[in-house]
C-alpha cells in the first residue's frame, strides 16, 4: 500500500474513474488545468494529451502496456507535460483534438494521443500506440522519442504544422449559407440517402462495424409515417428486430452494447454506455406506439429495467458506462457455455431454450456462446412442437434462471460518474415510458431523477457537468443545458408537474444568453466566459449522442408550444436553416435535428387534460396519448392553470383538448373520442 501511495500522481486528487484508473501509473500525469498548461508554458515542453474514458477497452491495453511501463514513463516524464482527460467529463476537449486526430492521420477513436505545443496547438496525433513496433505500427516508444527529438530540433517546422490544424479547426465551423430552404421534399431525399445504404439481409446500414442507428431510425419512422411509406417502415421494424434479436443486445440482463463488430449485430463490443440505452429505450417507445408490435414494448421495458438496476445511483443519478472487460477478458462476464445452461435449467428446458438462443457446444463466439435468436420465436416454437405462448414463458423463465446464475461472476467495472445531458436524455426515455406504458414505476424513476438533476446538479445557480460522491463540478456545456431541459420538458408531460417545465425554460434562456452564435446561427458547445480553447468548439453532427444543437432546436421548437413564445420558434428556426446545408449533404449525421426539422414543418398535437390525476378517467385519457404513436406533440395538465394551453379551461374536471395547426377540435372526456380526435391529421 505504501508503494503505491508513493507512486501516485496528481490524477489521484480527481473524481473521474477513468483519471483514477491511471492514478498510480508512474507517468506523472496531470489533469486539464491551467496548473499543468502554466508548466508546459514555463519548462517550454511539449504537451502529451491522452484522452479515453473508462469503459474503452483500448484503453485498458495501452495503459497496461505502455503507462504501467517504466520505460515509457520514464521519457514522458523527461520529455513532456502529460495530460489525462476524460472525455466525457470534458467532450469540448475531446471534440477540439478529435478533429486534429482526423485531419492528421484520417481517422480517428480512443485512446486519442495528442502531442500539442505549450500553447495547445496540435502537432502529431495517433490513437491507439502498440508498445513496441507491431503489425506496422510504430511502438510507442519510438514514437516518443521522434516526436521529442522533432520539437527539439525541428521547431519551426512543428509551428507550422500546428498552426495549418489550429487554422483548419477554426475554420470547420463556418458552414456555407443555404440556398434551399429546408421542406419536406428536402426531408424525404435525406430519408431516401440514409435509406440507400440499407442492408436487406442483417437489417442496419453499411457493414462491418455496426452501431445501432437509433436517432436516423427515429427520423425514417417520422417520413414513414408522414408518408405512409412501407419500404421505410420495413427498413425501421426490421432493423429494430434484427438488433433486438442480436448478441448486440443483452439477452439476459437487457440492455444495449455499444456496436457490432460484424455485420449481423452477433458479436458486441461489450461495453454498455448510458447514451445508446437512453436512445435506444425512447425508439424502441416510440416504434411500439406506432406498430403496437409486442417485442418493442419488451425491449423498452427491459432497458428501462436494466438502467432501474445497474445504472442509477441510490439519489436518483443515473451512471455513465459498464466496461467491456471483467477479470480483464472483454466479454466473459455475458457469454455462455451450453454445458452451463444446461445445468441451470435442465435438460428439457435447457434443449429448448439452448435451440432458441443459438447455444451450442461449439459455441459461436471463441468457444463460447452470445446469446442471440437467429430464426423466429414462432417457427422455432412450431418446428419444437409447442406454442408460441409456452415457448415464450419458458424463454422468460430461463433468462431470470440465468441473471441469477450470472450475478454470481465478477461483474464488470462501472463508471459511477453522473453526467447530466446523459441523464436528460435517459430521463426523456423513462418519461415517454412511463406514459406510453402507463407505468407507476417508471413514473416514480423520472420524479426522482428529475429532482436529481434540479436539485444536485448546480454550484451557485449554474448547471455543472458532472457529478461524483457527493460533488458537482465542470461547468455545464450546451450538451448538459439542451439534455438536462429537454428531459425535463418531457418529465412534465409524464408528471404534471409545472415545475419541471419552468426549470427547463430557465435553462433554454440560459442557452440563448450563454451559447448562441449570433453570427452564424446555431449554438457554441461552450458557454461565454468559459475557459479559453484553441477554438471555441460548435460540433454540429449527431455522431454517437445528439449534438447539443440538435437537442437544443427540438428543445425550442417544444417550448414555443407550451409557452406561446414565438422567439423559441425563430431562434430554433434559424439555427436549424444555418445547419441545413451540412444535414442535406451528411443525412447520415444529422439524424436527431432531422427529426427536429420534421417537427418544424409539422403539425404538432397540443393536447391538455385538465382534472386530477388521481382520477381514473385523467388517467386513461393521458394512457390514450401514451399508446399512440404522435411523433410530435406537447401534453399539459397538472398545476399548470397559468400556460396558455390550459388557459380558460376547468380545473377541476377532467377533460382532454386538442388542437392544431391554430385550430381546436371539441373537447372531450370519452377515452375513445379522444382516440378519434388524435387520429386526425
Amino acid at each position: 500500500m505504501e508503494g503505491d501511495e508513493r507512486r501516485a500522481n496528481l490524477l489521484i486528487h480527481e473524481t473521474s474513474p477513468y483519471l483514477l484508473q491511471h492514478a498510480h501509473n508512474p507517468v506523472d500525469w496531470n489533469a486539464w488545468n491551467d496548473e499543468a498548461l502554466g508548466r508546459a508554458r514555463r519548462e517550454q515542453k511539449p504537451i502529451f494529451l491522452s484522452i479515453g474514458y473508462s469503459a474503452c477497452h483500448w484503453c485498458h491495453v495501452m495503459e497496461r502496456e505502455s503507462f504501467e511501463n517504466d520505460a515509457v514513463a520514464e521519457i514522458l516524464n523527461r520529455e513532456f507535460v502529460s495530460i489525462k482527460v476524460d472525455r466525457e467529463e470534458r467532450p469540448d476537449i475531446d471534440s477540439i483534438y478529435m478533429q486534429a486526430v482526423q485531419l492528421m492521420t484520417g481517422h480517428g477513436g480512443w485512446p486519442m494521443s495528442v502531442f500539442l505545443t505549450p500553447a495547445g496547438d496540435p502537432f502529431y496525433a495517433g490513437t491507439y500506440f502498440p508498445p513496441e513496433d507491431r503489425h506496422g505500427m510504430p511502438g510507442f516508444k519510438r514514437v516518443l522519442l521522434h516526436v521529442a527529438e522533432a520539437y527539439g530540433t525541428r521547431r519551426t517546422d512543428v509551428e507550422s504544422v500546428s498552426k495549418e490544424i489550429r487554422d483548419a479547426i477554426s475554420k470547420s465551423v463556418d458552414v456555407p449559407p443555404s440556398l434551399e430552404p429546408v421542406d419536406r421534399h428536402g426531408l424525404d431525399e435525406a430519408a431516401a440517402r440514409i435509406a440507400g445504404s440499407y442492408d436487406r439481409v442483417h437489417g442496419g446500414f453499411g457493414g462491418a462495424p455496426k452501431f445501432p442507428p437509433s436517432m436516423s431510425l427515429d427520423f425514417l419512422m417520422q417520413v414513414a409515417h408522414r408518408n405512409d411509406d412501407p419500404g421505410l417502415q420495413e427498413i425501421v421494424t426490421t432493423t429494430l428486430r434484427k438488433m433486438a434479436f442480436g448478441g448486440i443486445y443483452d439477452q439476459i440482463g437487457g440492455g444495449f452494447h455499444r456496436y457490432s463488430v460484424d455485420e449481423r449485430w452477433l458479436v458486441p463490443h461489450f461495453e454498455k454506455m448510458l447514451y445508446d440505452n437512453a436512445l435506444l429505450a425512447r425508439l424502441y417507445v416510440r416504434a411500439w406506439q406506432w406498430t403496437h408490435d409486442p417485442l418493442f414494448a419488451r425491449v423498452a421495458r427491459e432497458i428501462l429495467g436494466f438502467v432501474e438496476r445497474e445504472m442509477t445511483s441510490p439519489d436518483g443519478g443515473f451512471y455513465s458506462t459498464l466496461d467491456a472487460d471483467s477479470e480483464g477478458v472483454e466479454g466473459k462476464f455475458y457469454v455462455w457455455r451450453r454445458m452451463e445452461v444446461m445445468e441451470v435449467l435442465g435438460a428439457d428446458e435447457g434443449r429448448i431454450f439452448c435451440s432458441l438462443y443459438d447455444i451450442t457446444d461449439r459455441g459461436n463466439w471463441e468457444e463460447h456462446n452470445i446469446l442471440n435468436i437467429l430464426r423466429d420465436p414462432e417457427i422455432v416454437a412450431r418446428d419444437l412442437g409447442i406454442s408460441s405462448d409456452a415457448l415464450s414463458d419458458l424463454a422468460a423463465r430461463g433468462r431470470c434462471k440465468l441473471y441469477g446464475r450470472r450475478e454470481g461472476r465478477v461483474r464488470p467495472g462501472r463508471d459511477e460518474k453522473i453526467l447530466a445531458g446523459w441523464n436528460g436524455w435517459m430521463l426523456a426515455a423513462f418519461a415517454e415510458g412511463a406514459i406510453a406504458f402507463g407505468d407507476s414505476r417508471l413514473m416514480e424513476i423520472t420524479r426522482r431523477n428529475a429532482d436529481f438533476l434540479m436539485e444536485r446538479m448546480s454550484v451557485d445557480g449554474r448547471l455543472m457537468r458532472s457529478y461524483k460522491d457527493g460533488r458537482a463540478r465542470i461547468p455545464a456545456l450546451l450538451e448538459d443545458y439542451s439534455g438536462v431541459a429537454w428531459g425535463l420538458a418531457l418529465a412534465y408531460e409524464a408528471t404534471g408537474q409545472s415545475r419541471l417545465i419552468r426549470t427547463a425554460r430557465d435553462l433554454a434562456d440560459a442557452i440563448i444568453d450563454r451559447f448562441l452564435d449570433q453570427e452564424r446561427g446555431g449554438f457554441f458547445d461552450t458557454p461565454s466566459g468559459h475557459e479559453k480553447l484553441i477554438t471555441r468548439p460548435k460540433d454540429l453532427f449527431d455522431n454517437a449522442t445528439p449534438s447539443g444543437t440538435s437537442v437544443a432546436v427540438e428543445l425550442l421548437l417544444r417550448l414555443a408550444l407550451v409557452f406561446g413564445d414565438e422567439r423559441y420558434q425563430r431562434i430554433a428556426s434559424a439555427a436549424l436553416d444555418a445547419i441545413w446545408p451540412l444535414a442535406q449533404r451528411y443525412p447520415s449525421g444529422f439524424g436527431f435535428l432531422l427529426g427536429g426539422a420534421e417537427w418544424r414543418l409539422g403539425q404538432p398535437k397540443e393536447i391538455a387534460i385538465t382534472g386530477s390525476a388521481e382520477d381514473a378517467r385523467f388517467r386513461q385519457l393521458r394512457g390514450v396519448v401514451g399508446e399512440t404513436y404522435l411523433p410530435h406533440r406537447v401534453l399539459v395538465s397538472g398545476d399548470s392553470a397559468d400556460l396558455p394551453l390550459m388557459a380558460n379551461r376547468p380545473p377541476d374536471r377532467v377533460v382532454a383538448y386538442v388542437c392544431q395547426g391554430y385550430a381546436c377540435l371539441e373537447p372531450t372526456d370519452d377515452p375513445e373520442r379522444l382516440r378519434q380526435l388524435l387520429a386526425v391529421s
